[in-house]
């Protein structure tokens, strides 16, 4: 099953926000392999194995309505990223509007296409900045999500979520900024400031290409849209006619990406 149609794997990762919509707890849990794991928001300790997930849906899933607004898939061999802003009524009090992109890996699990990874880039210091700016109904709604925490996921869940809060941030996106901005003016030598020295530029579901070979096709890149979670930034791009999603990646350096993928539709 390694040829399969985009069309199979988008199908696959709708189940994910159909079954949040209806709050069908065991039909979303079916959805995932037995290996799988989820950051919702990368940054925070992963989530991995029913147990854990059943926690995170009691969590974040269980008292809230959620929507998914998606403005484009990009499905890039196995891999569907969805650019979309998330709108969730936060304990029925207020609503709120979250830009993101949505990161699924599929695999073949007994002949169905499971999630195994499901990554969520978001800002969670801009989320609860937007749910503080809501007024006391914001203040009631967020001061429940403490203690569902605690009662779901202990103390070191609690912890391992706040690690949400420590990313790339400013500098991570004006250097993702930097280098893809560089790129897009066909300046492969200035771009290379902001990359780790011969690093390529990876496809994946295609071939890896040199700085050089993406700045010769600068004139179609396009960029918008920054999200920073964790030690990566995410990026809305277009190139050479087709849209989807760059991933830059840090080390300890927040000034130098150490790996940038651009997912591409086919």
């Amino acid at each position: 099953m390694s040829n399969v149609a985009p069309e199979v794997l988008i199908t696959a990762v709708e189940g994910s926000p159909a079954a949040v919509a209806v709050h069908d707890r065991d039909r979303w849990l079916d959805l995932f392999s037995t290996t799988a794991e989820v950051a919702d928001p990368v940054g925070s300790a992963p989530s991995r194995g029913r147990e854990q997930l059943t926690a995170f849906y009691q969590t974040f899933i269980a008292p809230n309505d959620i929507s998914f607004a998606v403005d484009h898939d990009t499905v890039a061999g196995h891999t569907v990223f969805r650019d979309l802003t998330l709108t969730t009524a936060m304990d029925g009090a207020v609503d709120l509007h979250v830009p993101m992109h949505l990161r699924y890996d599929l695999v073949d699990e007994g002949g169905e296409w499971k999630i195994d990874l499901l990554h969520a880039h978001w800002e969670l210091p801009a989320m609860v900045t937007q749910l503080m700016g809501t007024g006391p109904r914001g203040w009631w709604a967020g001061t429940k999500l403490g203690p569902a925490l605690l009662t779901n996921q202990g103390v070191r869940g609690t912890i391992g979520y706040l690690g949400a809060l420590r990313r790339a941030g400013a500098a991570g996106k004006r250097a993702v900024e930097g280098l893809l901005g560089a790129l897009a003016a066909g300046d492969g030598q200035r771009a290379g400031w902001f990359l780790e020295a011969g690093m390529p530029v990876e496809f994946p579901g295609g071939a890896s290409r040199s700085l050089v070979e993406v700045a010769e096709l600068g004139d179609t890149l396009h960029f918008s849209k920054l999200i920073s979670a964790g030690s990566t930034v995410t990026a809305t791009v277009e190139f050479d006619g087709r849209r989807g999603v760059a991933l830059a990646d840090f080390g300890r350096d927040r000034k130098r990406v150490s790996r940038l993928r651009l997912f591409l539709s086919a």
